[in-house]
């Protein structure tokens, strides 16, 4: 918890506690045996302690009271010291994901209003695959204790399945049951949206992006895709998608409204185009790049003629997209932080960006002030949409493209993504073999290359052959004195006698 002030945080300020799960056996072996040897058993106490606000038959929000409660539960002195110690437990529990915390505003009131939000611990699954709450694990119990943890709570798949063959018999929900999706009960929408936790508006907690509610809002009630949009509110997995291009393309509502009013966007069964849906996305991507162009050129005129009056203006870097669901990267996985990127992103928040953000974020960030040229965009649009390369391998692209020092021209972004495609590279996992073994087979190439150099020249020197021939250097060099009367006339001498033995 970040306080900066503490008189902004007292037992006296009032709080509410949000959570909408339960904890299971499960999540309280997790609880004792994981979390509380990286966390401290205080630091549990406290979770336990916000869990129990709400009734443990139900979900939501407790009732706003004064911290004042929260101290005594856990014996915390009312004052400086308490807070402070209150302050530090909370972080912890921040720090390993069990708790975020938000602090509100109430203009009526003039005071701070603290809501905690709990969330669940991780699965064992989930757990020991997330690598830097595992490391901590390992630092705090040892290598030796988290193998016997692993073990004793996750039960192994049998021997005798681990080879079988599989066939999937489960049967979908729309296989078995059938929905009248063509009436739709707004009153009972509306009870519902008036009962759920009200969260931030306009963005979906799951999908990272725009709400279903949003969305049918603002749709036309007359448009034959009306039907396919309203099949949304049932199909997550298609709204992600489609908040994934919106993501890509920094969509609008608007523009994700006009989108999917446009005809053959959706399949007979409901599924979206994704390919149609990214191209269609592509070109007003485009367009607002050319309109934002335009408009950077007309403030940069209009600066010019207030420059007697001293008038600055700045563009703001990009601002990166809202944050989704994340694919974890294990740490065999890890690419180095390029020197561009020290001091702002550690090798943890640097692959998870290139395993999840989309290439046309990820490229505004290897250029200054986030001005990509057209070219370069050109070609990573090419490759994105017409050879089908995914998101992760463009990124590990474009940070092979980086360290390797190679050029932005069309020729080598294509030769290296040909070769990817060629040695069919499909996954962040293969980009990043594919991309140690390039530097690997570089630095065995300028060492044999230093060795035949230095091999070239020791034989030289056994030979006794050197690089340049000596050439003599004239030592006595004649004064430069001029000549007397005696000596002219003893030349002329002798020339005359050179004349008479030549004519003979």
């Amino acid at each position: 918890m970040r306080v900066t002030n503490i008189l902004h945080f007292t037992e006296n300020h009032r709080f509410t506690v949000h959570r909408s799960f339960a904890l299971s056996p499960l999540d309280g072996k997790m609880l004792q045996s994981v979390y509380q040897p990286m966390i401290g058993a205080m630091a549990v106490g406290l979770y336990y302690t916000l869990y129990h606000q709400v009734p443990a038959d139900k979900s939501g929000f407790s009732p706003l009271e004064q911290q004042r409660k929260l101290f005594l539960a856990m014996e915390l002195e009312p004052g400086e010291k308490g807070r402070r110690l209150f302050i530090e437990l909370s972080s912890r529990l921040e720090a390993v994901g069990l708790l975020e915390t938000t602090r509100k505003f109430i203009p009526d009131g003039e005071d701070y209003v603290y809501e905690y939000e709990l969330q669940a611990p991780l699965a064992p699954d989930e757990f020991f695959k997330n690598q830097h709450l595992l490391l901590l694990l390992r630092d705090k119990i040892g290598k030796h204790s988290v193998l016997h943890l692993s073990r004793e709570l996750i039960e192994p798949r049998p021997e005798e399945l681990r080879d079988a063959a599989e066939e999937r018999l489960s049967v979908p929900f729309y296989e078995l049951f059938r929905l009248n999706t063509r009436i739709i009960d707004y009153e009972l929408e509306q009870a519902f949206q008036e009962m759920a936790p009200a969260k931030s508006p306009g963005i979906d907690t799951v999908t990272g992006g725009f709400q279903y509610a949003d969305i049918i809002v603002r749709f036309p009630k007359g448009s034959r895709n009306r039907a396919y949009v309203e099949s949304l509110k049932y199909r997550p997995d298609e709204l992600a998608r489609i908040n994934f291009v919106a993501k890509k393309y920094a969509l609008k509502l608007p523009e994700v409204c006009r989108l999917l009013d446009e005809d053959d966007l959706f399949e007979e069964d409901g599924t979206v185009r994704f390919d149609a849906l990214q191209q269609r996305a592509n070109l007003i991507y485009r367009q607002e790049r050319k309109r934002e162009e335009e408009r950077n050129r007309l403030l940069a005129r209009f600066a010019e003629l207030k420059a007697a009056a001293d008038a600055d203006g700045g563009n703001a870097p990009p601002k990166p997209p809202e944050q989704s669901e994340e694919k974890p990267v294990e740490m065999a996985y890890y690419l180095e932080v390029p020197p561009l990127f020290h001091g702002r992103l550690d090798i943890h928040q640097y692959n998870t960006l290139l395993r999840n953000e989309p290439y046309t974020y990820v490229l505004q960030m290897f250029f200054p002030g986030g001005r990509v040229p057209d070219g370069v965009l050109n070609i990573f649009e090419k490759i994105d949409l017409q050879y089908g390369i995914s998101e992760e391998v463009i990124n590990a692209m474009i940070h092979f493209i980086h360290i390797d020092r190679r050029s932005w021209s069309k020729t080598s972004i294509e030769f290296v993504a040909s070769d990817m495609l060629g040695k069919q590279v499909t996954t962040y996992e293969q980009a990043v073999s594919y991309i140690r073994e390039q530097l690997a087979y570089k630095e065995k190439l300028a060492g044999k290359n230093a060795r035949q150099s230095q091999s070239a020249a020791a034989n030289g020197r056994a030979r006794g052959v050197t690089k340049k021939p000596n050439i003599p250097i004239i030592r006595d060099v004649p004064d430069d004195a001029p000549v007397t009367e005696e000596e002219f006339e003893a030349i002329r001498r002798k020339a005359q006698k050179l004349d008479r033995k030549i004519e003979r």
